[in-house]
């Protein structure tokens, strides 16, 4: 996988994510810790998708030969949002809850496979060294306001 900054700061997101949704799946029931957990990685998620939005896909859907592979990854963004607002609205004690969640988890995860083995080496290629420092930047200025979104947005919301 390429080792830019940007590459390494997406890919330290998607292993808590991981970390994430391995602990979740390990709860039961409608409990305070499923709860919180969940709120923490929904957050998380939102955050992560809209400030790898405003960086690195903004950027590569400028480039014809990256502009298919950031428009398939806005479209996974959006169904990961559509699962989260799912999520929201169940009972988490119900099985549907965990059925959700599992599907949900199983194309998170094959989401950020694709990106890691094939979007991020593909983009490396084509990004400049200077462009991959400024998306960094970009991605690092935007998350924590995303996170900060986040805590007032629910899956779906308008972004600022």
């Amino acid at each position: 996988m390429a080792d830019a900054r940007i590459f390494q700061d997406l890919k330290t997101d998607h292993d808590k994510h991981r970390a994430m949704l391995e602990q979740l799946g390990e709860t039961h029931g409608d409990t305070p810790e499923r709860r919180g957990l969940f709120e923490e990685l929904r957050k998380e998620l939102q955050a992560h998708a809209a400030a790898e939005e405003e960086s690195l896909y903004a950027t590569m859907l400028a480039c014809p030969e990256l502009r298919d592979d950031a428009r398939h990854s806005v479209t996974e963004h959006k169904e990961i949002d559509d699962f989260l607002g799912e999520l929201v609205e169940l009972d988490m004690a119900a099985g549907a809850w965990l059925g959700k969640f599992k599907q949900m988890r199983h194309r998170y995860l094959h989401h950020i496979d694709e990106e890691e083995k094939e979007m991020f080496p593909a983009a490396a290629k084509t990004l400049s060294t200077k462009a991959e420092r400024k998306l960094a930047e970009v991605f690092e200025t935007r998350k924590p306001k995303e996170l900060a979104l986040a805590e007032k947005a629910e899956p779906g919301d308008q972004r600022e």
